[in-house]
């Protein structure tokens, strides 16, 4: 039987089976990575990047294409982590934008769709990479454009679209040499087509009901405070209040600064984010009620959730009592008299942290590898520092996007993302700036002083592929460079200085070791001894960096 429109209540069940069908195939997604290194996150980032859209989504009892359209778009761009998640909101919100103003969903309103999709995810990548999900998306667009004259009919249309997407994706190793010799498809490729599979199955009939739970696995990247040290008579606001308001009158700046004037005079720890259709608010108070009344003069309110903190302290002390991971920095911080310049970096580890504080940043956001922060924790992060410039250092190639889509959302404060994708990187931008210049300046200098450091980091191998013609087995040792895997072996000390070999030049004076949790400071110093007997003219430095995963990051300068 043929289908000729989509209503607001079938999508909304066609993109919460698109959410459940990626969720349940993250670890498949993860292992397309090329590089089989443990930080192989492509399913985990898109799973929650569209989980935060789904659990909006979900929320909605009444749905009208308007509602769906405004939280797909909203809860995917806040929750984007990593470069695949941002790509696929970036997808999310063209494709919302199209569909916003629409009753039902036809044949050509979806190639309509689909194009502004396409035309919205590559606008926000700076340099375009043919053989990715980028390749995938517009392979469905054209088709879709193909199809919207010969058919009326969505089931026989979409199901065509996505038989091309698929097509296309088993070609991505011959657009990108690296896919062919790891021997997989392009994982956000997979991961798309993963998604826009589930929501086929809806539409087929395929799939009549969706067990969609809102309290889906997630992973928090945000700081936390430490329990322990605070009695109940220590917090002043007893209700942590949160929710979103559905704009319906106009909110702009002015009405921002009212509404956040509001709620500084009945509690603390306020972020409020916005954009054209929502706002995202949390608060302290001992008042809820009198949060949500204002709030309700803007429009109307969903995703609503209170909890009574002095309540909860006890569980959260025995809880966290187990605890051996750093926490970063205080939730709850003051806010400092606001300055000319700031600092947000992404760190992992104690020996880091300490670093960039000691080198004057701000606000740390714990996260990179494995767990990449979303676009809202880096607004939150921005919302917390009291600057007028901000400079942000992801230091992971991929969070940069994610910084840059937090830039965009912010109105009220000069956002600087220095491209760093590695700690060394960071470190070496951050110690190059200089407060003289001005901040567009220093945006140079910082980013042309960082380019000049080597970076290398030593992991392990979590599967058998062959890279860069190194045949590699899973457990073996990398040295992975700022290129490629440089060294591989079976022991950390012995690969390790491989790699630092190859990273060595005529020009070279300093060797920066950071060694992770799993390296005693013993090993650490004599992996620099070595060094030292090797490259007896360069001075090697030995710092306890405390980040899991890669047993050193290193730099050569």
């Amino acid at each position: 039987m043929a289908m000729k429109s989509i209503d607001a209540e079938l999508l909304q069940k066609m993109f919460l089976a698109g959410a459940k069908s990626i969720e349940l195939k993250k670890d498949y997604i993860n292992e397309l990575n090329v590089f089989p290194v443990p930080d192989g996150d492509t399913g985990t980032n898109m799973t929650l990047t569209i989980m935060s859209a789904a659990k909006e989504v979900n929320s909605i009892d009444n749905p009208t294409m308007g509602k769906i359209a405004k939280a797909i778009s909203s809860g995917s761009l806040r929750g984007a982590r990593g470069n695949s998640g941002v790509i696929l909101s970036q997808l999310f919100r063209g494709f919302t934008k199209e569909i916003v103003d629409k009753q039902v969903i036809t044949v050509p309103v979806m190639a309509d769709a689909f194009e502004r999709a396409v035309e919205t995810a590559y606008k926000a990548v700076m340099k375009p990479k043919e053989g990715t999900i980028l390749t995938v998306a517009k392979s469905g667009a054209q088709k879709a454009r193909e199809l919207s004259g010969n058919t009326t009919d969505l089931i026989t249309f979409c199901t065509d679209v996505l038989k091309e997407m698929e097509r296309v994706l088993s070609l991505t190793p011959e657009m990108l040499p690296v896919l062919k010799e790891a021997g997989v498809v392009d994982s956000g490729g997979q991961g798309l087509i993963t998604i826009l599979s589930g929501a086929v199955d809806v539409l087929t009939g395929k799939v009549t009901a969706v067990d969609f739970d809102s309290k889906a696995q997630s992973i928090s990247v945000q700081n936390r405070i430490d329990s322990s040290k605070i009695s109940t008579s220590d917090i002043k606001f007893g209700y942590c209040t949160e929710f979103i308001i559905m704009l319906e009158k106009e909110y702009n700046m002015s009405s921002e600064a009212e509404f956040k004037n509001y709620l500084e005079g009945i509690g603390d720890s306020i972020v409020v984010v916005s954009d054209d259709e929502v706002v995202k608010v949390h608060v302290h108070t001992n008042d809820p009620g009198l949060a949500i009344q204002k709030a309700l003069t803007y429009g109307s309110l969903t995703s609503m959730k209170i909890d009574n903190m002095r309540e909860e302290h006890q569980e959260k002390v025995i809880k966290e009592a187990d605890k051996t991971k750093n926490e970063i920095q205080s939730a709850e911080m003051k806010q400092e008299p606001r300055k000319d310049v700031g600092f947000i970096s992404i760190s992992a580890g104690k020996g880091l942290n300490e670093i960039f504080k000691g080198l004057g940043v701000d606000y740390l956001i714990e996260g990179g590898q494995t767990m990449n922060p979303s676009t809202e924790d880096m607004l939150n992060a921005i919302e917390k520092v009291n600057a007028d410039t901000i400079f942000i250092l992801p230091n992971n190639k991929n969070i940069i996007l994610a910084a840059e889509q937090a830039k965009e959302l912010t109105e009220d404060k000069n956002i600087i993302v220095i491209p760093s994708k590695t700690i060394p990187q960071g470190i070496a931008a951050i110690i190059n700036f200089v407060f003289d210049k001005t901040p567009d300046e220093n945006a140079v200098h910082m980013t042309e002083e960082m380019k000049k450091v080597k970076s290398g980091q030593v992991t392990y191998a979590v599967r058998d592929t062959t890279i860069d013609g190194k045949m590699i087995k899973q457990g073996n040792i990398m040295g992975i460079d700022d290129n490629s895997i440089a060294a591989v072996g079976d022991e950390i000390q012995a690969t390790s200085l491989e790699l630092i070999n190859s990273m060595m030049d005529e020009d070279s004076e300093l060797i920066s070791l950071y060694y992770g949790e799993e390296i005693s400071e013993e090993s650490a110093n004599s992996l620099a001894e070595a060094i030292m007997e090797q490259h007896p003219e360069v001075d090697v430095e030995v710092h306890s960096g405390g980040q899991p995963i890669y047993y050193y990051m290193l730099s050569v300068e």
